[in-house]
């Protein structure tokens, strides 16, 4: 049987607020599923959240979240993709791609 354990786990990257009443839900999401992420701050960097927002499709709310380097949305759609099955538990977000790397 072929172990595919690697494959099927996402690396979760967040950018958020503090303030974010979403972003504090998609971290609780996260943390109740077990899935390792990276939480990095737009606080005080409003150049970082346009370019982000910019490079997809002027997203124009945060959390603005990406799963294996590819931009799923807000906390509403990592809702979705964890009700469908498209979120497991996995080894650490440190595999994340953030965008433009």
């Amino acid at each position: 049987m072929a172990d595919d354990t690697n494959n099927s786990r996402p690396a979760v990257c967040m950018y958020t607020k503090k303030w974010c009443g979403y972003c504090f839900a998609a971290r609780w999401l996260l943390r109740r599923q077990q899935i390792d992420f990276d939480d990095i701050s737009l606080d005080g960097n409003p150049e970082l959240r346009s370019r982000i927002s910019q490079q997809n499709g002027g997203w124009p709310t945060v959390s603005m979240i990406f799963v294996d380097g590819v931009f799923v949305g807000g906390f509403n759609k990592l809702r979705a993709l964890r009700r469908s099955g498209g979120l497991r538990p996995h080894g650490g977000a440190s595999q994340a791609r953030k965008p433009g790397e």
